[in-house]
């Protein structure tokens, strides 16, 4: 009987000792882990990927470049007289079909620069949301005899601008291609385009300040495509923005 009680006891004492190892166990390596206050320790999260700013930095740093490149090329005038200026017949009716896409000019560039563009057939834009890149102005476009006006197509160089510096040379087709390239278009706020009106960039740049780098990167690139020319007031003033770009 004494043997057998010591074997009990032995027994018990065994899984006691292998109940409490199993205890401080799951007390040391738990899959919850606390602070000092006891509190769980907060997940980190993983570091931004700066690989999308970086790649933006560096397209808008080369286009600036390129810009200036442009610039120096381009030659520097005064300004040929106005006379005879005729928007429609110097640079044709708005808006053509000039890419033959089946959608007038008016229609691409509010397809292109609205979002949630709601149309009527394949090219009549009907509505959409814009945020004019020339103030940062949110603007609901809605088609009617009213309201359409709220967004108008501005010509990043102006064509009364582009007659006097060097558009009067150019072939009737090339102005009228001129007139309806989306290098020289963006869909803005009534008021700027009002504003502006024909000036060139020594008289007028856009509210947003953060734009006028690529406002101006426009103007010499279509300047250059079209060999158009600058006046000195003008290429100081692009040249001073585009050092800051």
């Amino acid at each position: 009987m004494t043997s057998r009680r010591r074997r009990t006891r032995i027994t018990l004492s065994s899984t006691l000792i292998l109940v409490a190892i199993a205890v401080a166990g799951y007390a040391l390596h738990g899959t919850t882990t606390t602070t000092d206050a006891g509190a769980p320790e907060p997940t980190r999260a993983s570091s931004p990927d700066a690989s999308a700013t970086a790649t933006a930095t560096a397209t808008a740093t080369t286009d600036a470049a390129q810009a200036r490149a442009l610039l120096a090329a381009l030659p520097v005038k005064g300004k040929a007289p106005a006379t005879g200026y005729d928007r429609t017949g110097d640079f044709g009716s708005a808006w053509l079909d000039v890419d033959r896409n089946g959608c007038d000019t008016r229609n691409d560039v509010l397809a292109r620069d609205l979002t949630d563009v709601v149309r009527s057939g394949p090219c009549r834009v009907m509505s959409g949301e814009l945020v004019s890149p020339y103030t940062g102005q949110a603007i609901d476009f809605v088609r009617g005899n009213t309201t359409s006006t709220l967004v108008q197509i501005d010509h990043v160089v102006a064509l009364e601008n582009a007659w006097t510096t060097g558009a009067q040379q150019l072939s009737q087709d090339e102005r009228e291609a001129l007139a309806n390239d989306p290098e020289n278009l963006f869909a803005v706020d009534q008021h700027s385009n009002a504003q502006k009106r024909s000036g060139d960039a020594a008289t007028w740049l856009p509210a947003s300040t953060p734009f006028r780098c690529t406002y101006v990167e426009h103007q010499v690139t279509v300047k250059t495509k079209y060999r158009l020319w600058v006046v000195p007031a003008e290429r100081d003033a692009i040249e001073r923005i585009l050092a800051a770009c």
